[in-house]
């Protein structure tokens, strides 16, 4: 029946009519794909659940504080100190930086301007080497989209001889994160193709082969992207460009992996088929619902994260979940219908002719697994205690969050000025705590608060209806430090213990916090969530307990083993700070639900292979049959999440690299040796309760001949 379906899907009309279907696609999503950038959602203010304490005061403030503002510093230096001129040019230019589009109408704040109103504002350090003006930017709900245009205009209108600027603050570091990302969904995409390209040439060795998969990957990735797009115009899909830089990594990674599978499979079947359209139908038959669970179980795991408290995590998952649903489509109707259509010669110069011998018979992996047939379980035993050993880096990770200063790979302009007012001790008026509460007991909430330490000059309290008025204190703490969440936390500690105040705090450095405070939710609720729907998966698809049991226990080592070598990684060789807090959650779900996947194309091949040749054996056919094209498949999988380090964003960095590692351990260690070794350990048992071999036919002497007869010629 199914292989029914696979062979209508090419046969010699119907792969013409998968042909067309996809190219209109294809033609028809070029210009909605075009827009997605259109409909991305990147304001931070709706990342966190109405749960949380700053959003809370958000809402509270909305009538009052505008959430769409975007403090800005303009940061000025001069060396042995800034000159009356100099500050008299700062009063000019403020002037002019007030007529810029998006300005309030609050006006711009300079040293002058605070003293001659009597300001107990310093912008002025002591020495006299650094001071700032401060405005305010508000272009509306995606108004940090506009704050690189007016960064442009400011810089422009702050030359000075001899003097040096820095744009610091919310807005400066919004302009910093659009020069890091600017740019990066074609530098993304080119890179990305460019890396699977030179791996396909690699292993398909072939100079033409490799354009089908990655045309395919291409038509898939425009094809999930213009369905993005419609369901965030019009069905409330959340898009930012977090989720959009990752997508371009997953399809392609993915979709070359299904490709690779399924190209291998089409290669072994036309050596046993003369008909290249009846070798496709058993090569579909066979590999497509190794295919289809691995897919599933990389969907249903993204999807898991839509339980999360993070709205930006929750929204990344229906976002990939698409991308990923799209790929399995395409590579499994329209990747077979082009290998049908163009024939064996695109595999010259080594063309699959009728007849001739399956190569992987006596492969590297074949003999891989002859070796570990010896002493299969020294062999699990060494394997193991080695990936425990590498967890033990867990130890070194550090997840408390990364300062504005560490957040990203190189020194922004941003980080430069906020650099300068720490070390001329000035404070940054723009990270303040806001704080609310009832109007009668507001002073009381302000007396309490003037004992915090690290909170500075607090603002008059202003009525915002309802009975509740509100005030703001700065935070002399880089805004997203551990001190400042500690000031945050100590602020809200002290504005609780006043009876009846109903005080809450808020601001830029509790939002942060409460950030960090969500993540560690997720990662304690989405992890466990994750595993047991991966492992239900592997229930149904394998028909057995114990061999999903194993499979899972050795993802989950290798994840440790990855995490904990890249914590080692990150301290001592890249010199990273630390981490984001939501950082454990993401590379658990990539690789939890990517590591599964070649455990997926071996034991799908264990089993297929079991019902004729027992598992021990079965096993040695299966690693010596699917060995090669995995391996393939895992180093195109961690090249192109590799290239996420080519954002010079710390989390991305940190997660292609810890995600690139994971994925090398699975197909090279946890899937070619341990996963072997246990199964070769273990035979039959391993389908319990199933009894697909209940002889558990032992494997034999790996000197024989029927050991080295194996493996499918």
């Amino acid at each position: 029946m199914h292989r029914q379906i696979a062979g209508r899907l090419t046969g010699r009309t119907t792969k013409w009519i998968v042909l067309a279907f996809w190219v209109l696609a294809f033609a028809g999503s070029m210009g909605l794909n075009a827009k997605l950038a259109d409909v991305q959602n990147n304001e931070a203010s709706s990342w966190l659940p109405s749960s949380a304490e700053s959003t809370k005061v958000a809402d509270e403030l909305s009538s009052t504080v505008d959430p769409n503002d975007i403090p800005t510093l303009v940061v000025y230096y001069r060396s042995g100190g800034l000159t009356a001129d100099d500050l008299a040019a700062m009063d000019e230019q403020a002037v002019e930086m007030a007529t810029l589009d998006g300005v309030t109408d609050t006006g711009v704040l300079t040293p002058n301007v605070a003293a001659e109103q009597g300001l107990p504002v310093q912008l002025t350090s002591d020495d006299g080497e650094v001071a700032y003006s401060y405005l305010t930017f508000n272009f509306g709900k995606n108004g940090w989209n506009d704050i690189p245009d007016a960064a442009d205009e400011i810089r422009d209108i702050t030359r000075t001889d001899g003097v040096t600027v820095h744009l610091a603050g919310f807005g400066g570091q919004a302009a910093d994160a659009a020069e890091a990302f600017e740019g990066i969904d074609g530098t993304l995409l080119g890179a990305t193709l460019l890396v699977v390209i030179v791996i396909l040439l690699f292993t398909y060795r072939s100079p033409v082969l490799w354009i089908l998969p990655i045309f395919s990957a291409v038509v898939a990735l425009t094809v999930a992207g213009a369905v993005i797009y419609l369901l965030a115009k019009h069905a409330g899909l959340t898009v930012n460009g977090q989720s959009q830089a990752i997508l371009s990594i997953l399809v392609i990674g993915a979709g070359t992996d299904y490709a690779l599978l399924l190209t291998a499979r089409y290669r072994e079947e036309l050596r046993r088929h003369e008909d290249r359209h009846e070798a496709m139908s058993f090569a579909l038959h066979r590999a497509a619902p190794a295919v289809l669970a691995s897919a599933a179980t990389v969907v249903v795991g993204l999807l898991c994260l839509v339980f999360a408290e993070l709205n930006s995590t929750a929204g990344l998952g229906p976002v990939l979940a698409i991308g990923v649903s799209v790929t399995f489509l395409v590579m499994v109707t329209l990747l077979p219908a082009l290998l049908v259509i163009f024939g064996r010669w695109l595999f010259w110069p080594r063309r699959p002719a009728f007849g001739s011998t399956e190569p992987t018979s006596t492969g590297l992996w074949a003999r891989v697994g002859n070796r570990i047939s010896v002493r299969p379980r020294a062999v699990w035993a060494v394997t193991a205690s080695v990936l425990l050993v590498a967890c033990l880096g867990l130890f070194r990770l550090d997840t408390s969050g990364l300062s504005t200063e560490d957040t990203y790979t190189k020194e922004f302009d941003s980080i430069k000025g906020q650099k300068l007012l720490v070390e001329h001790d000035l404070a940054d008026n723009s990270n303040t705590a806001q704080v609310v509460a009832s109007t009668a007991s507001v002073a009381d909430v302000q007396a309490a608060l003037a004992d915090v330490s690290g909170l500075g000059q607090q603002t008059p309290p202003q009525e915002i209806g309802d009975g509740r008025s509100y005030f703001e204190a700065t935070i002399d703490a880089d805004i997203s430090s551990t001190a400042a969440f500690d000031i945050v936390d100590a602020a809200r500690d002290a504005a609780h213990d006043v009876g009846g105040a109903d005080a809450q705090v808020g601001g830029g450095a509790a939002f942060y916090l409460d950030t960090k405070t969500a993540s560690n939710r997720d990662n304690a609720v989405i992890m466990p969530l994750v595993l047991l729907v991966v492992f239900l998966i592997l229930i149904l698809l394998l028909r057995a307990l114990v061999a999903p049991l194993i499979l899972m226990a050795t993802v989950v080592l290798s994840f440790g083993a990855a995490l904990g070598i890249s914590a080692l990684l990150f301290e001592y060789v890249f010199g990273f700070a630390g981490s984001d807090p939501g950082f454990p959650l993401f590379v658990f779900v990539f690789l939890v639900a990517l590591g599964v996947d070649y455990n997926i194309f071996l034991m799908t091949r264990v089993r297929e292979e079991t019902a004729d040749h027992g598992t021990r054996r079965g096993s040695l056919v299966a690693l010596a049959s699917t060995g090669g094209v995995i391996t393939s498949a895992g180093l195109v999988l961690a090249a192109t999440f590799l290239v996420l380090g080519s954002i010079p964003f710390v989390f991305l960095a940190e997660l292609g690299v810890a995600v690139a590692l994971g994925i090398l351990l699975d197909t090279m260690i946890v899937r070619s040796v341990l996963v072997t070794a246990l199964n070769l350990d273990l035979g039959g048992r391993i389908w319990w309760p199933s009894s697909l071999d209940t002889a558990d036919r032992p494997l034999p002497d790996a000197t024989s001949d029927d050991t080295r007869d194996s493996v499918p010629v």
